[in-house]
């Protein structure tokens, strides 16, 4: 069976570490490019690093010429500096990545989201998400996934003190969120990188869009493969 190629974006984050692990581990891919903005502590035989200025992707286009693009690129407000510079990250990579991936013609391209995401939401963060993912399902890719988890419970290199209380009073209530509440209901990074590695296995084509409970029963197929 032929391996396959792919392109990790964002491969430094929280889910993108994890999702890093796994494309490795699973022997799929013969090569995995990987942008970023500095070098990474994981290494492996089969990923190329490259470090983007973000702002001139069109610079790599060559190398979206693969069968999967993982996009995990995601910042906070708090960390940006500015909703420009939040949006800048979180749409603006996004979106110039899918186009990129379009122009290639890859098989799957698959995307970190939030929940709540809505163009027409009040919230900045969650329009500026919804504004992402309606114009990736206008660019007509071959395969779209979406994943949007609610609260993410992992390590991170960064302290954030408030979702650590947040995740740690979510698993507590878990029980509590059920029914059309069970998207909100926390959910681990490996859990969403493992769901992200296993959409990509088989081509379905169209756009597809997994809220957390989704994400969780999705990852649970993994025993299948």
């Amino acid at each position: 069976m032929t391996k396959k190629t792919a392109l990790v974006l964002g491969a430094t984050g929280v889910v993108g570490t994890q999702l890093l692990k796994r494309l490795c581990t699973s022997k799929d891919y013969q090569t995995i490019h990987l942008f970023t903005r500095r070098e990474l502590e994981y290494k492996d035989s089969v990923c190329k690093v490259h470090i983007v200025d973000f702002d001139n992707m069109k610079d790599f286009a060559d190398l979206f010429h693969v069968n999967d693009v993982f996009i995990c690129l995601g910042t906070t407000i708090k960390k940006a500096k500015s909703k420009e510079a939040f949006r800048k990250v979180d749409y603006d990579y996004v979106v110039e990545a899918g186009k990129l991936a379009k122009a290639a013609n890859v098989e799957n391209v698959l995307v970190i989201s939030a929940i709540g995401a809505d163009s027409k939401s009040s919230f900045f963060y969650s329009r500026v998400k919804g504004d992402m993912e309606e114009i990736l399902k206008q660019l007509k890719l071959n395969s779209l996934h979406i994943f949007r988890p609610s609260l993410l419970i992992g390590e991170r290199k960064e302290l954030r003190i408030g979702e650590k209380i947040s995740g740690k009073l979510s698993s507590i209530f878990k029980f509590l969120l059920v029914g059309p509440l069970r998207p909100y209901r926390a959910i681990h990074v490996e859990t969403v990188a493992t769901a992200m590695s296993i959409a990509a296995k088989s081509f379905t084509s169209g756009n597809h869009v997994y809220q957390s409970n989704e994400i969780e029963e999705l990852a649970n197929e993994r025993e299948l493969y």
